[in-house]
C-alpha cells in the first residue's frame, strides 16, 4: 500500500486555510459537518484490541479478552496500571496529530479529544483522582506557543470532572526531542528529567493520576513520569494517549 501520510512539514497557505474551513472534512476534503466526517471515521477510527499496561496492537483475536497483554509488559511490568490509547498513529492521524501539535492547528482539538473520549468510555476506565498532561520544557513551550498535552487535558478534564493543575509536574531541564532518537536511545534522554512539585507533593500523595500525552511510541516518556510519580507517593497512574505507535510490523 502506498505511504499516505501527510507531511510533516509545514503546511503551505492553502492547506492552512482547508484545515480552517468550517464544513470540510480535514482528512478527504468532503463537505461535512464535523471536522472529521462519519465515512472517514469509519475507516480510519475502529476500535483495536490493545495490551492493557501500554496499549501495543494486539491480534483481533483477543477482542473482547480481559485485560490483556502483550509479551513484553508480561516479561517487564511497566509502571502503568492501565494505557488506553483512542488511535493508531498512522495516516491520517499522524499527520493531523502532528499539525495540531506543531503548526497551532486547535481546531482539530475537539475532534481528537472526541475519539479519545469514546476509547476511554468504551475501556470502562476507572476515573483517576488527577489528570496531569505530560509538561514540556520552557523552550519548548516557547517554540510552539502552547502545550499540546495541556490543550488536551484540560478540555477533557472539563468532560469527566476531573481535576488538572499542569503546575503539580515539573520538567527540569530541557531534552533533545524524542522523536529524533532511536527506541533505545529514548529512556535515557528522560532520565531525571520530571518532578513533582515540592510545595504541591502532598496534594497528590495517596491518590491516583492519568496521565496524558497525545502521542505514545516508546513509552519512556510516560514510564519516567509514573516512576517519578509512584515514588512521590501516589497509589496509581494511567496513561491516556491519543494515538499509540504502531509496534514494527503491524499493518
Amino acid at each position: 500500500m502506498p505511504d499516505r501520510s501527510l507531511p510533516a512539514h509545514k503546511p503551505a497557505l492553502v492547506e492552512k486555510v482547508l484545515l480552517r474551513c468550517a464544513g470540510q472534512c480535514a482528512v478527504c476534503r468532503a463537505w461535512s459537518h464535523q471536522t472529521i466526517c462519519e465515512s472517514c471515521l469509519a475507516l480510519y477510527a475502529r476500535p483495536q484490541p490493545r495490551c492493557w499496561t501500554c496499549a501495543a496492537r494486539l491480534p483481533l483475536e483477543l477482542l473482547g479478552r480481559p485485560q490483556p497483554q502483550c509479551g513484553r509488559c508480561l516479561r517487564e511490568p511497566p509502571p502503568l496500571d492501565r494505557t488506553i490509547a483512542a488511535l493508531d498513529y498512522s495516516f491520517p492521524w499522524d499527520g493531523l496529530l502532528q499539525h495540531f501539535k506543531y503548526h497551532q492547528a486547535l481546531e482539530l482539538r475537539e475532534s481528537l479529544l472526541e475519539r479519545l473520549n469514546i476509547a476511554l468510555n468504551a475501556a470502562d476506565v476507572t476515573e483517576p483522582d488527577w489528570l496531569l498532561p505530560v509538561p514540556i520544557s520552557a523552550e519548548r513551550l516557547r517554540e510552539r506557543g502552547y502545550n499540546q498535552s495541556y490543550e488536551l487535558a484540560r478540555a477533557l478534564a472539563r468532560r469527566r470532572g476531573l481535576r488538572c493543575e499542569p503546575e503539580l509536574l515539573l520538567r527540569l531541564r530541557h531534552n533533545e526531542r524524542q522523536a529524533g532518537l532511536k527506541l533505545d536511545q529514548r529512556a535515557a534522554n528522560v532520565r531525571g528529567v520530571f518532578a513533582v512539585e515540592p510545595l504541591r507533593a502532598n496534594r497528590l500523595r495517596g491518590t491516583s493520576v492519568a496521565l496524558l500525552d497525545d502521542v505514545m511510541t516508546s513509552g519512556s516518556t510516560l514510564y519516567e513520569l509514573a516512576g517519578t510519580l509512584l515514588q512521590a507517593g501516589v497509589m496509581s497512574v494511567q496513561a491516556w494517549v491519543v494515538a499509540r505507535t504502531p509496534e514494527p510490523g503491524d499493518g
